[in-house]
Protein backbone atom coordinates (compact mmCIF):
# COMPACT_ATOMS: atom_id res chain seq x y z
CA UNK A 1 0.00 0.00 0.00
CA UNK A 2 1.28 3.48 -0.91
CA UNK A 3 -0.28 6.32 1.02
CA UNK A 4 -1.86 9.21 -0.85
CA UNK A 5 0.17 12.24 0.15
CA UNK A 6 0.39 15.56 -1.66
CA UNK A 7 3.01 15.53 -4.39
CA UNK A 8 5.38 17.76 -2.43
CA UNK A 9 5.59 15.11 0.26
CA UNK A 10 5.89 12.17 -2.13
CA UNK A 11 9.01 13.26 -3.99
CA UNK A 12 11.92 15.00 -2.32
CA UNK A 13 15.14 15.12 -4.38
CA UNK A 14 18.51 14.67 -2.73
CA UNK A 15 19.59 18.31 -2.84
CA UNK A 16 22.73 18.07 -0.77
CA UNK A 17 23.73 20.23 2.17
CA UNK A 18 22.58 23.81 2.70
CA UNK A 19 25.52 26.18 3.20
CA UNK A 20 25.69 29.93 2.52
CA UNK A 21 22.07 29.90 1.26
CA UNK A 22 22.81 27.39 -1.48
CA UNK A 23 22.65 23.65 -1.99
CA UNK A 24 25.97 21.86 -2.33
CA UNK A 25 26.13 18.39 -3.78
CA UNK A 26 27.39 15.48 -1.69
CA UNK A 27 28.48 12.17 -3.19
CA UNK A 28 26.78 9.91 -0.63
CA UNK A 29 23.10 9.75 0.21
CA UNK A 30 20.89 8.25 2.92
CA UNK A 31 17.59 6.55 2.05
CA UNK A 32 14.50 8.09 3.65
CA UNK A 33 12.03 5.46 4.89
CA UNK A 34 8.36 6.21 5.50
CA UNK A 35 7.55 4.77 8.95
CA UNK A 36 3.89 4.19 8.08
CA UNK A 37 4.77 1.89 5.19
CA UNK A 38 8.36 0.81 5.73
CA UNK A 39 9.32 1.86 2.19
CA UNK A 40 12.03 4.18 0.85
CA UNK A 41 10.49 7.27 -0.73
CA UNK A 42 13.36 9.78 -0.94
CA UNK A 43 17.04 10.41 -0.29
CA UNK A 44 18.98 12.98 1.71
CA UNK A 45 22.64 13.90 1.59
CA UNK A 46 25.08 12.10 3.87
CA UNK A 47 27.19 15.05 4.93
CA UNK A 48 30.37 14.46 6.89
CA UNK A 49 33.33 16.25 8.42
CA UNK A 50 34.15 18.20 5.25
CA UNK A 51 30.62 19.57 4.95
CA UNK A 52 30.50 20.45 8.64
CA UNK A 53 33.80 22.28 8.28
CA UNK A 54 32.44 24.26 5.33
CA UNK A 55 29.25 25.09 7.23
CA UNK A 56 31.16 26.29 10.30
CA UNK A 57 33.39 28.45 8.09
CA UNK A 58 30.29 29.96 6.42
CA UNK A 59 28.74 30.70 9.80
CA UNK A 60 31.99 32.28 11.02
CA UNK A 61 32.09 34.59 8.00
CA UNK A 62 28.48 35.58 8.61
CA UNK A 63 29.14 36.32 12.27
CA UNK A 64 32.44 38.13 11.85
CA UNK A 65 31.91 40.95 9.38
CA UNK A 66 29.25 39.38 7.17
CA UNK A 67 25.85 40.84 6.39
CA UNK A 68 24.32 38.93 9.28
CA UNK A 69 26.63 40.59 11.81
CA UNK A 70 25.59 44.05 10.63
CA UNK A 71 21.87 43.61 11.26
CA UNK A 72 20.26 45.26 14.25
CA UNK A 73 18.20 43.26 16.73
CA UNK A 74 15.05 44.73 15.19
CA UNK A 75 16.12 43.61 11.71
CA UNK A 76 16.91 40.12 12.98
CA UNK A 77 13.48 40.00 14.56
CA UNK A 78 11.81 40.95 11.31
CA UNK A 79 13.58 38.14 9.48
CA UNK A 80 12.52 35.61 12.09
CA UNK A 81 8.93 36.82 11.93
CA UNK A 82 9.01 36.68 8.14
CA UNK A 83 10.22 33.09 8.28
CA UNK A 84 7.37 32.24 10.63
CA UNK A 85 4.92 33.66 8.11
CA UNK A 86 6.51 31.73 5.24
CA UNK A 87 6.09 28.53 7.23
CA UNK A 88 2.39 29.33 7.54
CA UNK A 89 2.20 30.22 3.86
CA UNK A 90 3.56 26.75 3.04
CA UNK A 91 1.58 25.07 5.80
CA UNK A 92 -0.04 22.21 3.84
CA UNK A 93 3.19 21.21 2.12
CA UNK A 94 5.19 21.19 5.35
CA UNK A 95 2.51 19.30 7.29
CA UNK A 96 2.31 16.60 4.63
CA UNK A 97 6.10 16.39 4.52
CA UNK A 98 6.31 16.02 8.32
CA UNK A 99 3.60 13.35 8.36
CA UNK A 100 5.24 11.40 5.56
CA UNK A 101 8.74 11.62 7.01
CA UNK A 102 7.84 10.88 10.65
CA UNK A 103 4.66 8.80 10.31
CA UNK A 104 2.69 11.31 12.36
CA UNK A 105 -1.10 11.58 12.10
CA UNK A 106 -1.93 14.61 10.00
CA UNK A 107 -3.51 16.41 12.97
CA UNK A 108 -0.22 16.04 14.86
CA UNK A 109 1.85 17.15 11.87
CA UNK A 110 -0.32 20.23 11.45
CA UNK A 111 0.11 21.11 15.12
CA UNK A 112 3.88 20.73 14.74
CA UNK A 113 4.07 23.09 11.76
CA UNK A 114 1.97 25.65 13.58
CA UNK A 115 4.33 25.36 16.56
CA UNK A 116 7.36 25.76 14.29
CA UNK A 117 5.93 29.01 12.94
CA UNK A 118 5.12 30.15 16.46
CA UNK A 119 8.73 29.67 17.59
CA UNK A 120 9.98 32.01 14.90
CA UNK A 121 7.18 34.48 15.63
CA UNK A 122 7.97 34.44 19.35
CA UNK A 123 11.70 34.92 18.93
CA UNK A 124 11.11 37.46 16.18
CA UNK A 125 9.22 39.55 18.69
CA UNK A 126 11.78 38.91 21.43
CA UNK A 127 14.92 39.77 19.46
CA UNK A 128 14.95 43.46 20.48
CA UNK A 129 13.54 42.89 23.99
CA UNK A 130 16.71 41.58 25.67
CA UNK A 131 17.85 44.58 27.67
CA UNK A 132 20.96 45.18 29.70
CA UNK A 133 21.00 46.63 33.18
CA UNK A 134 22.90 49.26 35.09
CA UNK A 135 24.88 47.92 38.04
CA UNK A 136 25.43 50.24 41.03
CA UNK A 137 29.14 50.45 41.80
CA UNK A 138 31.74 52.77 43.27
CA UNK A 139 31.55 56.51 42.82
CA UNK A 140 33.09 57.61 39.53
CA UNK A 141 32.18 54.46 37.61
CA UNK A 142 29.36 53.64 35.22
CA UNK A 143 28.74 49.88 34.98
CA UNK A 144 26.32 47.93 32.79
CA UNK A 145 25.63 44.30 32.06
CA UNK A 146 25.04 43.58 28.37
CA UNK A 147 24.11 40.42 26.47
CA UNK A 148 26.40 39.48 23.58
CA UNK A 149 25.90 36.65 21.07
CA UNK A 150 28.20 33.67 21.56
CA UNK A 151 29.32 33.39 17.94
CA UNK A 152 28.80 30.21 15.92
CA UNK A 153 26.39 27.82 17.58
CA UNK A 154 26.00 24.14 16.72
CA UNK A 155 22.62 22.41 16.95
CA UNK A 156 21.96 18.66 16.85
CA UNK A 157 18.26 17.80 16.87
CA UNK A 158 16.35 14.49 17.13
CA UNK A 159 13.93 12.77 14.77
CA UNK A 160 10.74 12.95 16.82
CA UNK A 161 9.82 16.62 16.22
CA UNK A 162 12.06 17.92 13.41
CA UNK A 163 9.83 20.84 12.39
CA UNK A 164 9.32 22.04 15.94
CA UNK A 165 12.94 21.50 16.91
CA UNK A 166 14.38 23.73 14.21
CA UNK A 167 12.30 26.60 15.57
CA UNK A 168 12.99 25.73 19.18
CA UNK A 169 16.77 25.66 18.81
CA UNK A 170 17.53 28.10 15.98
CA UNK A 171 14.95 30.72 16.97
CA UNK A 172 16.66 31.97 20.16
CA UNK A 173 20.18 31.52 18.77
CA UNK A 174 19.40 33.67 15.73
CA UNK A 175 17.44 36.22 17.75
CA UNK A 176 20.57 36.88 19.81
CA UNK A 177 22.70 37.32 16.68
CA UNK A 178 24.52 33.99 16.52
CA UNK A 179 25.23 32.27 13.22
CA UNK A 180 24.12 28.64 13.21
CA UNK A 181 24.98 25.16 11.96
CA UNK A 182 22.23 22.54 12.27
CA UNK A 183 22.65 18.77 12.05
CA UNK A 184 19.18 17.20 11.81
CA UNK A 185 18.57 13.52 12.52
CA UNK A 186 19.08 11.19 9.57
CA UNK A 187 15.79 9.41 10.34
CA UNK A 188 13.64 12.52 9.83
CA UNK A 189 14.91 15.85 8.56
CA UNK A 190 12.92 16.84 5.49
CA UNK A 191 11.07 19.75 7.10
CA UNK A 192 14.26 21.38 8.48
CA UNK A 193 15.78 21.20 5.01
CA UNK A 194 12.71 22.82 3.48
CA UNK A 195 12.56 25.47 6.21
CA UNK A 196 16.21 26.32 5.49
CA UNK A 197 15.16 27.12 1.93
CA UNK A 198 12.35 29.28 3.25
CA UNK A 199 14.84 31.13 5.47
CA UNK A 200 16.81 32.14 2.39
CA UNK A 201 13.56 33.24 0.77
CA UNK A 202 12.77 35.29 3.89
CA UNK A 203 16.02 37.20 3.41
CA UNK A 204 18.43 35.67 5.91
CA UNK A 205 21.97 36.53 4.77
CA UNK A 206 24.29 33.72 3.63
CA UNK A 207 25.85 31.80 6.48
CA UNK A 208 23.30 32.68 9.15
CA UNK A 209 21.60 29.28 8.80
CA UNK A 210 23.50 26.22 7.56
CA UNK A 211 22.01 22.71 7.56
CA UNK A 212 24.09 19.54 7.13
CA UNK A 213 22.16 16.26 7.16
CA UNK A 214 24.11 13.11 7.78
CA UNK A 215 24.74 10.27 10.18
CA UNK A 216 25.19 11.08 13.85
CA UNK A 217 28.54 9.32 14.15
CA UNK A 218 29.87 11.31 11.19
CA UNK A 219 28.27 14.74 10.77
CA UNK A 220 27.00 14.93 14.34
CA UNK A 221 30.33 13.95 15.84
CA UNK A 222 32.17 16.35 13.54
CA UNK A 223 29.96 19.23 14.64
CA UNK A 224 30.27 18.42 18.35
CA UNK A 225 34.07 18.14 18.06
CA UNK A 226 34.60 21.18 15.84
CA UNK A 227 36.94 23.77 17.37
CA UNK A 228 35.20 26.53 15.39
CA UNK A 229 31.90 26.47 17.28
CA UNK A 230 31.25 28.51 20.41
CA UNK A 231 28.28 26.63 21.90
CA UNK A 232 26.31 23.47 21.21
CA UNK A 233 22.68 22.52 21.79
CA UNK A 234 21.69 18.86 21.76
CA UNK A 235 18.50 16.89 22.28
CA UNK A 236 18.77 13.11 22.44
CA UNK A 237 19.77 10.25 24.70
CA UNK A 238 21.79 10.51 27.94
CA UNK A 239 24.44 8.25 26.41
CA UNK A 240 25.07 10.59 23.47
CA UNK A 241 24.65 13.57 25.79
CA UNK A 242 27.77 12.44 27.65
CA UNK A 243 29.68 12.44 24.36
CA UNK A 244 28.39 15.91 23.46
CA UNK A 245 29.27 17.32 26.87
CA UNK A 246 32.73 15.75 26.71
CA UNK A 247 33.37 17.30 23.31
CA UNK A 248 32.17 20.68 24.56
CA UNK A 249 34.48 20.46 27.57
CA UNK A 250 37.45 19.68 25.36
CA UNK A 251 36.77 22.86 23.39
CA UNK A 252 35.96 24.86 26.54
CA UNK A 253 32.51 25.84 25.34
CA UNK A 254 29.08 25.64 26.90
CA UNK A 255 26.18 23.41 25.99
CA UNK A 256 22.49 22.92 26.66
CA UNK A 257 21.33 19.30 26.81
CA UNK A 258 17.81 17.88 26.82
CA UNK A 259 18.14 14.14 27.34
CA UNK A 260 14.67 12.69 27.85
CA UNK A 261 12.59 11.70 30.83
CA UNK A 262 10.40 9.22 32.64
CA UNK A 263 7.78 11.75 33.60
CA UNK A 264 5.07 11.00 36.19
CA UNK A 265 1.44 12.03 36.36
CA UNK A 266 0.24 11.83 39.97
CA UNK A 267 -3.48 11.32 40.58
CA UNK A 268 -4.69 11.82 44.13
CA UNK A 269 -8.02 10.45 45.33
CA UNK A 270 -9.76 13.82 44.81
CA UNK A 271 -8.55 14.28 41.20
CA UNK A 272 -11.05 15.46 38.58
CA UNK A 273 -11.09 12.26 36.53
CA UNK A 274 -13.16 13.70 33.71
CA UNK A 275 -10.46 16.30 33.13
CA UNK A 276 -7.51 14.03 33.88
CA UNK A 277 -8.31 10.89 31.87
CA UNK A 278 -8.00 12.26 28.31
CA UNK A 279 -4.81 14.07 29.27
CA UNK A 280 -3.27 11.00 30.91
CA UNK A 281 -3.91 8.87 27.83
CA UNK A 282 -2.96 11.57 25.35
CA UNK A 283 0.33 12.29 27.12
CA UNK A 284 1.64 8.78 26.42
CA UNK A 285 0.24 8.15 22.93
CA UNK A 286 1.10 11.61 21.62
CA UNK A 287 3.55 11.00 18.75
CA UNK A 288 3.34 7.26 19.56
CA UNK A 289 5.05 7.91 22.88
CA UNK A 290 8.15 9.24 21.12
CA UNK A 291 8.26 12.37 23.24
CA UNK A 292 10.87 13.28 25.83
CA UNK A 293 8.15 14.71 28.07
CA UNK A 294 5.72 11.80 27.60
CA UNK A 295 3.67 11.03 30.69
CA UNK A 296 5.13 7.54 30.91
CA UNK A 297 4.29 6.82 34.57
CA UNK A 298 0.80 7.00 36.03
CA UNK A 299 1.04 7.22 39.84
CA UNK A 300 -2.36 6.53 41.40
CA UNK A 301 -3.45 6.81 45.02
CA UNK A 302 -4.33 3.34 46.32
CA UNK A 303 -7.83 4.50 47.22
CA UNK A 304 -8.46 5.58 43.63
CA UNK A 305 -6.88 2.59 41.88
CA UNK A 306 -9.92 0.29 41.61
CA UNK A 307 -12.12 3.09 40.28
CA UNK A 308 -9.62 4.66 37.88
CA UNK A 309 -7.89 1.75 36.19
CA UNK A 310 -11.01 0.31 34.48
CA UNK A 311 -11.55 3.77 32.97
CA UNK A 312 -7.95 3.87 31.75
CA UNK A 313 -8.31 0.33 30.39
CA UNK A 314 -11.42 1.25 28.43
CA UNK A 315 -9.70 4.18 26.76
CA UNK A 316 -6.55 2.20 25.94
CA UNK A 317 -8.50 -0.70 24.46
CA UNK A 318 -10.19 1.74 22.07
CA UNK A 319 -6.91 3.24 20.78
CA UNK A 320 -5.90 2.51 17.20
CA UNK A 321 -2.48 2.91 15.59
CA UNK A 322 -2.46 3.66 11.89
CA UNK A 323 -1.22 5.60 8.90
CA UNK A 324 -1.17 9.42 8.88
CA UNK A 325 -4.00 9.90 6.40
CA UNK A 326 -6.42 7.55 8.22
CA UNK A 327 -6.87 9.81 11.31
CA UNK A 328 -5.49 7.28 13.83
CA UNK A 329 -5.02 7.89 17.54
CA UNK A 330 -1.29 7.39 17.05
CA UNK A 331 1.07 6.68 14.19
CA UNK A 332 3.98 4.26 13.81
CA UNK A 333 7.36 4.24 15.50
CA UNK A 334 10.03 6.09 13.51
CA UNK A 335 12.08 3.07 12.37
CA UNK A 336 12.34 -0.70 12.48
CA UNK A 337 15.23 -0.36 14.94
CA UNK A 338 13.22 1.79 17.34
CA UNK A 339 10.16 -0.43 16.91
CA UNK A 340 12.23 -3.43 17.99
CA UNK A 341 13.55 -1.54 21.02
CA UNK A 342 10.03 -0.67 22.20
CA UNK A 343 8.76 -4.20 21.56
CA UNK A 344 11.64 -5.61 23.59
CA UNK A 345 10.56 -3.53 26.60
CA UNK A 346 7.03 -4.86 26.25
CA UNK A 347 8.15 -8.48 25.81
CA UNK A 348 10.47 -8.28 28.80
CA UNK A 349 7.73 -6.89 31.04
CA UNK A 350 5.33 -9.62 29.92
CA UNK A 351 7.97 -12.31 30.51
CA UNK A 352 8.52 -10.93 34.02
CA UNK A 353 4.82 -11.26 34.75
CA UNK A 354 3.92 -7.57 34.89
CA UNK A 355 0.12 -7.47 34.37
CA UNK A 356 -1.26 -5.96 31.16
CA UNK A 357 -4.27 -3.83 32.03
CA UNK A 358 -5.26 -3.06 28.44
CA UNK A 359 -3.88 -2.93 24.93
CA UNK A 360 -4.93 -1.02 21.84
CA UNK A 361 -4.66 -2.33 18.30
CA UNK A 362 -3.61 -1.51 14.78
CA UNK A 363 -6.14 -0.18 12.28
CA UNK A 364 -7.13 -2.77 9.70
CA UNK A 365 -6.09 -0.38 6.93
CA UNK A 366 -2.61 0.22 8.34
CA UNK A 367 0.08 -0.88 5.84
CA UNK A 368 1.67 -4.21 6.72
CA UNK A 369 5.23 -2.91 6.40
CA UNK A 370 4.77 -0.01 8.83
CA UNK A 371 6.58 0.17 12.16
CA UNK A 372 3.52 0.00 14.43
CA UNK A 373 3.37 -0.79 18.14
CA UNK A 374 0.04 -1.38 19.87
CA UNK A 375 -0.37 1.03 22.80
CA UNK A 376 -0.35 -0.79 26.11
CA UNK A 377 -0.80 0.01 29.80
CA UNK A 378 0.82 -2.19 32.45
CA UNK A 379 -0.03 -2.25 36.13
CA UNK A 380 0.55 -2.49 38.92
CA UNK A 381 4.18 -2.19 37.82
CA UNK A 382 6.75 -3.18 40.48
CA UNK A 383 8.77 -0.19 41.55
CA UNK A 384 12.08 -1.82 40.70
CA UNK A 385 10.97 -2.92 37.24
CA UNK A 386 12.55 -1.40 34.14
CA UNK A 387 9.13 -0.04 33.10
CA UNK A 388 9.09 2.05 36.26
CA UNK A 389 12.61 3.45 35.76
CA UNK A 390 13.74 3.50 32.14
CA UNK A 391 12.62 5.58 29.18
CA UNK A 392 10.82 3.37 26.63
CA UNK A 393 10.12 6.08 24.03
CA UNK A 394 7.00 4.33 22.83
CA UNK A 395 3.26 4.11 23.67
CA UNK A 396 3.77 2.18 26.91
CA UNK A 397 2.23 3.43 30.17
CA UNK A 398 3.39 2.13 33.56
CA UNK A 399 0.72 2.44 36.26
CA UNK A 400 1.89 2.30 39.89
CA UNK A 401 -0.19 2.73 43.07
CA UNK A 402 1.09 4.86 45.96
CA UNK A 403 0.25 5.04 49.66
CA UNK A 404 0.21 8.71 50.56
CA UNK A 405 1.60 12.11 49.64
CA UNK A 406 5.13 11.34 50.80
CA UNK A 407 5.13 8.08 48.89
CA UNK A 408 3.91 9.85 45.75
CA UNK A 409 6.77 12.33 45.93
CA UNK A 410 9.31 9.54 46.51
CA UNK A 411 7.96 7.64 43.50
CA UNK A 412 7.93 10.75 41.29
CA UNK A 413 11.57 11.43 42.14
CA UNK A 414 12.58 7.77 42.03
CA UNK A 415 14.20 7.70 38.59
CA UNK A 416 17.40 9.09 37.10
CA UNK A 417 15.31 11.59 35.11
CA UNK A 418 13.62 14.87 35.98
CA UNK A 419 12.02 16.58 32.99
CA UNK A 420 8.35 17.31 33.70
CA UNK A 421 5.56 16.09 35.99
CA UNK A 422 1.82 16.45 36.47
CA UNK A 423 -0.13 16.66 39.74
CA UNK A 424 -3.90 16.12 39.75
CA UNK A 425 -5.78 17.18 42.88
CA UNK A 426 -8.48 19.63 43.95
CA UNK A 427 -6.52 20.41 47.13
CA UNK A 428 -4.54 23.57 46.34
CA UNK A 429 -2.28 23.34 49.37
CA UNK A 430 -1.40 19.74 48.52
CA UNK A 431 -0.74 20.68 44.90
CA UNK A 432 1.74 23.36 45.95
CA UNK A 433 3.45 21.12 48.52
CA UNK A 434 3.89 18.27 46.10
CA UNK A 435 4.89 20.41 43.12
CA UNK A 436 7.64 22.07 45.13
CA UNK A 437 9.08 18.73 46.21
CA UNK A 438 9.22 17.18 42.74
CA UNK A 439 12.61 17.40 41.06
CA UNK A 440 11.75 18.36 37.50
CA UNK A 441 12.16 21.29 35.13
CA UNK A 442 8.41 21.74 34.69
CA UNK A 443 5.55 20.74 37.01
CA UNK A 444 1.92 21.07 35.94
CA UNK A 445 -1.07 21.10 38.28
CA UNK A 446 -4.33 19.76 36.84
CA UNK A 447 -2.79 19.95 33.38
CA UNK A 448 0.10 18.43 31.47
CA UNK A 449 2.26 19.73 28.63
CA UNK A 450 0.25 22.88 27.86
CA UNK A 451 0.25 22.42 24.09
CA UNK A 452 3.98 22.80 23.59
CA UNK A 453 4.38 25.88 25.79
CA UNK A 454 6.69 27.85 23.51
CA UNK A 455 6.79 30.67 26.04
CA UNK A 456 7.57 28.34 28.97
CA UNK A 457 11.22 27.59 29.89
CA UNK A 458 11.87 23.89 29.30
CA UNK A 459 14.64 21.57 30.41
CA UNK A 460 15.52 18.98 32.98
CA UNK A 461 17.52 18.04 36.03
CA UNK A 462 19.53 14.90 36.76
CA UNK A 463 19.96 12.75 33.62
CA UNK A 464 17.30 14.75 31.79
CA UNK A 465 20.03 17.28 31.10
CA UNK A 466 20.75 20.90 31.95
CA UNK A 467 20.15 24.34 30.56
CA UNK A 468 16.83 25.71 29.36
CA UNK A 469 15.15 25.99 26.00
CA UNK A 470 11.95 27.87 25.09
CA UNK A 471 10.81 31.19 26.48
CA UNK A 472 13.16 34.04 27.33
CA UNK A 473 15.51 31.71 29.21
CA UNK A 474 16.68 30.30 25.89
CA UNK A 475 17.85 33.75 24.82
CA UNK A 476 20.11 33.87 27.87
CA UNK A 477 21.52 30.40 27.07
CA UNK A 478 22.55 31.61 23.61
CA UNK A 479 24.27 34.75 24.86
CA UNK A 480 27.04 35.79 27.22
CA UNK A 481 26.84 38.49 29.86
CA UNK A 482 29.44 41.19 29.35
CA UNK A 483 30.16 43.61 32.20
CA UNK A 484 31.10 47.07 30.89
CA UNK A 485 32.96 49.27 33.42
CA UNK A 486 33.53 52.94 32.51
CA UNK A 487 35.51 55.29 34.80
CA UNK A 488 34.29 58.79 34.22
CA UNK A 489 35.94 60.84 37.02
Amino acid sequence: MTLDFPRAARVTPAKGVFIDNEWRAVARTIPVVAPAEGVVFAEIAAGGAAEIDAAVAAARRAFEGGAWSRLSATERGRLLSRLGQLILDNFDELAALEARDCGKPMKTARADIEAAARYFEFYGGAADKVHGEQIPFQRGYYVTGERDPLGVTGHIIPWNYPAQMIGRTLGPALAMGNATVLKPAEDACLTPLRIAELAAEAGFPPGAINVVPGYGHEAGQALADHPGIDFIAFTGSPRVGVMIQTAAAQNHIGCVLELGGKSPQILFEDADLEAALPVVVGAIVQNAGQTCSAGARLLVHKGLWDRLMPMVAERFAALRAGAPDDTPDLGPIISARQQAAVQSFIARAEAEGVPVIARGARQEAAPEGGFYVDPVVFGPVPRDNALARDEVFGPVLAAIPFEDEADAVALANGTDYGLIAGVWTRDTARAIRVARQIRAGQVYVNAYGAGGGIELPFGGVKKSGHGREKGFEALYEFSALKTLVIKHD
